[in-house]
């Protein structure tokens, strides 16, 4: 792959939904759909609106090991990226990603304490498309 952070951004882009990673308190590994990112920054960075009262973010507090991954069941491709899970409370964090609407989950509105953000920081990835897989790393 000669440019993963443009082949895989843009396959990220197009998804309708994002799968996240949690590991439980038993070390199993939890996994859950979600709506996609509502930020990225490249493929290192990704921003994801969720309850603050979740059992995954409990999670994410006590090991914030985690992977995410995106699907193009079209094409039949996808990545894994592996990294760290950081829980976001700041008004700064909340109000970045924000949307008109977002009261139908959070009707509290940006302030709601039951409204948070999750930071996930790739560290490496495996993509596979075209009947192989390819390991990365992301700087």
């Amino acid at each position: 792959m000669k440019d993963p952070e443009q082949t895989i951004g843009n396959m990220i882009d197009k998804q309708g939904v994002a799968f996240i990673a949690s590991i439980d308190e038993s070390a199993f590994p939890n996994a859950k759909a979600m709506l996609p990112p509502r930020k990225r920054e490249g493929i290192k960075k990704f921003y994801f609106t969720t309850n603050t009262s979740s059992m995954r973010v409990a999670q994410y507090k006590k090991n914030p090991k985690a992977c995410i991954y995106f699907c193009d069941r079209r094409f039949f491709r996808g990545v894994m990226l592996i990294g760290t899970m950081n829980v976001l409370e700041d008004q700064v964090s909340k109000k970045m990603i924000w949307q008109d609407g977002d009261t139908m989950y959070y009707p509290g509105g940006v302030t709601d304490p039951d409204y948070c953000v999750l930071c996930f920081t790739a560290q490496s990835g495996r993509y596979y498309a075209n009947f192989k897989s390819e390991d990365f790393k992301i700087i």
